[in-house]
């Protein structure tokens, strides 16, 4: 059991997470100057198998489940994800504790000779491994050719340098954490590509019963981020899905008011369905769950059920 002068926070071993890890150590030290804040690389599953797309390692939890074994152990007191990384149901005993300020979530289209996504010619190759990009590119620009395209930011960066694709998808935030902004040709318009659920955000797990943690890490939470995320976790809970589906979810607070858009479609961009809900912020998960029951109704659970079965 660690002392009460120090934390020890969980994080995979990826440029990404060292980056995330890293910020919220520096947060802990300002905040509580006199305490001991270690750091523990965990391997997931997600980070062992780099080919092939998220869906046939199990979807999300291939990100954070060796993580939450870890909390689970006491092995580690604090985890730091990425919040679109983390499934719509925790295991019992952790809960999300903090939900630190939002970066910017939107995606970012990189491409090699600096091209906007409808500048890109016909025929370019894009590279993405989300089903959520794959659809909304097709629905986009229909002529282009989509290619699959995993590992770390550094990696899908050098792939566009290289040639094996000629522009890629990648979110913002993590652009802009690393230092690669000047990599971004354009910043897509959450109408024209809608983010991930919790995409740009931030998610810092514990166990539920630890409050010696919870009163360290409270102070990082930020009431805006935790209102749109209560929100988007909401619709991902009432559509009960991970990665199989090309499912997308933002929702923000605009003069006094919350609003949120979910999307539920086909790979092919065949069939897409877009809602969107709004209500008063501290009814975020209620309007969260109101959008997954309006996708639903208009055909989303049939949607759901056939690529399940795929």
């Amino acid at each position: 059991m660690n002392s009460p002068e120090k934390i020890v926070i969980g994080t995979r071993g990826s440029a990404l997470a060292r980056w995330q890890a890293d910020h919220i150590t520096a947060e802990l030290r300002r905040l509580h100057p006199h305490l001991i804040v270690e750091q523990q690389i965990v391997v997931t599953e997600g980070d062992r198998k780099q080919t092939g797309p998220v869906i046939e390692l199990g979807g999300k939890g291939v990100w954070v489940k060796e993580i939450e074994e870890k909390l689970l152990a006491g092995d580690i007191d604090l985890a730091v994800h990425s919040l679109k990384d983390v499934p719509a149901h925790l295991p019992a005993g952790l809960s999300l504790v903090a939900i630190p300020p939002r970066a910017d979530p939107r995606d970012a289209v990189v491409s090699r000779a600096g091209a906007t996504l409808h500048e890109l010619p016909a025929g370019s190759r894009i590279g993405t491994s989300s089903l959520r990009r794959v659809c909304q590119i097709r629905a986009a620009r229909s002529d282009l050719t989509v290619e699959l395209l995993r590992g770390n930011v550094d990696t899908r960066l050098r792939k566009v340098a290289e040639g094996a694709v000629d522009a890629a998808i990648l979110a913002c935030a993590g652009l802009d954490r690393l230092g690669f902004a000047d990599r971004i040709s354009e910043r897509l318009a959450t109408t024209l590509m809608l983010p991930a659920i919790g995409q740009g955000a931030l998610a810092l797990e514990a166990r539920l019963a630890d409050t010696r943690v919870l009163s360290l890490v409270r102070p990082l939470s930020d009431p805006t981020a935790e209102i749109t995320v209560a929100a988007e976790r909401a619709l991902l809970a009432a559509l009960g899905v991970g990665c199989r589906t090309p499912v997308a979810g933002h929702a923000i607070v605009d003069a006094g008011r919350l609003i949120a858009r979910g999307l539920v479609a086909r790979p092919d961009a065949s069939e897409i369905l877009l809602e969107e809900v709004s209500g008063r912020p501290e009814q975020a998960a209620e309007l969260g769950a109101a959008l997954g029951a309006r996708l639903i109704a208009r055909g989303a659970d049939r949607i759901l059920a056939d690529l399940e079965s795929v």
